[in-house]
């Protein structure tokens, strides 16, 4: 590889400095001799060097802060220390550290990352999109900052998130970090709370009305297709109502998803599939109620019910079967505050505000927590459905941590060991009556990453509900027998990157049989697959 720059301007550019890893022969050629260690290690030797630095850090915010500014200055090394040990350092760059980090997002704020497109540049995105230096964006994960995890409106602290999920399609799926844009569309906040912090690093303003707001999401859409026109827009952590509006104003015209609706729906499916392989029974004969009715909960209701559909049911039949309820109880016919998503969800019965009174009516067969309420599913909750299930499946998908539904070791105790469990985080193992449970993480990570993998090298013009669905079939189809008996419904974390390149290759073989594919389907799908795979090793630069 020859490049262009030298200096101290190479040992600035992350994507290229090697820090104490330079031979002797580019330390010459670059004139790099003195202004680093007049040594060459190797990168085993660096990543002992980051895991010392790390061991010394007492919380894993400051761990988070640690590997930013790692990334800031070794984009290499920062993933080589990710992608060593996934299952220990997932947890701190994404959920549950990046909740913290969003809060305190504009006080541990060190140097720009990504773009940051205010409503105040109407009708000058464009130009302001060609000011990123990569010309060839295949991804933006793009956020407004209105629903950060179960934690709201965040405004511009929100940015953690988009720089987050991104380095998970890296770090989890390999896609190669260059092509890769966070980006926060600065539209204001109704956060009083930052809109008076004076190191706030939003726009200091309430938030527009729904069609102004639109109206500028519209010029950056289509100043993405001019500027980036291989790129696909990942839309994340938008306010519920808008969250669904605008997947369904775009998907069928450009290349994009919203991965809480459809990321989030794809993990649950997968539980539910391993769920079923436990109980020897089907998903399209369960009966799901879930607990919250957001652009979350509808989203994976909307995928469980396709995917009932492909084994057989009408779509009506489907939606019968999955009932959903809210801060107003359940969603029932005679409702009147219901939002057009919600109300196909609606069904005949008598109006009621009580979970409890709910799950003896309808007898469901799995619950699903979506609310962002901490604790809701009480001793109560999971005793009536251990009493009507003789395996209840209870998913408490709520995060960070402390708004999950209820832990592992709540579902496990109150349902005497009967539980099928998973959170949207990592719990640790569960002794119950001599029996070690291994509760799953129901983490979009094991699908929006792959998923990401197969729309990158196939350059899928459009992403489909499909994709996802499957998916979701290929991540649970990577639990063992051994693993699914200990009541683990998802993947180790371990391993992750190989489990995803294998869902990248069921995604990608989908993408090409549905001719969405912008480049010619090669005879060995896997090697095509691992032939984008980024690996994070120092490039020779000379």
């Amino acid at each position: 590889m020859t490049v262009s720059k030298r200096n101290i301007d190479l040992l600035h550019d992350p994507t290229l400095n090697k820090s104490t890893a330079y031979t002797e022969a580019e330390r010459q050629a670059l004139g790099l001799v003195g202004l680093v260690p007049d040594v060459t290690e190797s990168e085993d030797l660096q990543l002992q060097r980051v895991m010392l630095q790390l061991s010394h850090k007492t919380t894993d915010l400051e761990r988070y802060i640690y590997l930013v500014n790692l990334l800031d200055h070794d984009e290499t090394l920062f993933y080589r220390t990710i992608m060593s040990d996934p299952t220990r350092f997932l947890p701190i760059v994404y959920d549950p550290t990046i909740g913290e980090a969003c809060l305190k997002f504009g006080h541990i704020f060190r140097r720009p990352r990504g773009m940051y497109l205010s409503i105040t540049r109407r009708g000058h995105v464009k130009e302001i999109l060609q000011n990123w230096p990569v010309k060839d964006i295949r991804f933006i994960c793009v956020t407004d900052g209105g629903r950060i995890l179960g934690l709201g409106d965040l405004g511009a602290n929100g940015m953690g998130i988009p720089i987050g999920k991104l380095q998970l399609y890296t770090a989890a799926a390999g896609v190669p970090p260059q092509g890769l844009l966070p980006l926060y569309l600065d539209a204001g906040t109704n956060n009083e709370q930052y809109l008076h912090d004076p190191l706030y690093l939003g726009l200091r303003q309430t938030r527009p009305t729904t069609e102004d707001l639109f109206s500028f999401v519209d010029e950056f859409v289509e100043a993405v297709q001019e500027v980036f026109p291989l790129c696909c827009i990942h839309f994340e952590d938008w306010t519920g109502v808008d969250a669904v509006h605008l997947l369904e104003r775009y998907r069928n015209r450009v290349s994009c998803y919203n991965d809480d609706i459809q990321g989030t729906a794809a993990i649950a499916v997968a539980g539910l599939v391993n769920a079923m392989k436990v109980t020897k029974s089907q998903l399209h004969d369960q009966r799901i109620l879930f607990l919250g009715a957001g652009s979350a909960g509808i989203g994976i209701a909307d995928l469980i019910a396709s995917t009932m559909v492909q084994e057989g049911l009408t779509l009506e039949e489907a939606r019968s079967r999955i009932s959903l309820f809210d801060v107003n109880g359940l969603l029932e016919s005679t409702r009147t505050d219901l939002v057009d998503f919600q109300q196909v969800y609606a069904h005949p019965h008598p109006p009621s505000k009580n979970f409890v009174e709910v799950i003896k009516s309808l007898k469901p067969t799995a619950i699903i927590g979506v609310s962002t309420i901490g604790k809701a599913f009480t001793q109560e909750v999971v005793a009536t459905m251990a009493q009507i299930n003789e395996r209840p499946i209870i998913f408490a998908l709520s995060n960070p941590t402390d708004h999950a539904e209820c832990t592992a070791e709540q579902a496990y105790q109150r349902s005497q060991g009967q539980a099928l469990y998973a959170a949207g985080v990592q719990f640790p193992p569960v002794q119950y009556e001599g029996k070690t449970f291994l509760p799953g993480q129901a983490n979009n990570f094991y699908i929006f990453p792959a998923v990401g993998m197969a729309i990158y090298a196939t350059q899928a013009q459009r992403v489909t509900d499909e994709m996802f669905i499957e998916a979701a079939r290929s991540v649970a189809d990577s639990v063992t027998t051994e693993q699914l008996n200990q009541g683990l419904l998802y993947p180790l974390q371990a391993n992750i990157l190989e489990t995803e390149i294998k869902t990248a290759v069921r995604v990608a073989k989908l993408i090409f049989d549905r001719h969405l594919a912008r480049v010619e389907q090669p005879d060995d799908l896997e090697a095509f697959i691992r032939s984008h795979v980024y690996e994070p090793k120092y490039q020779t630069l000379v």
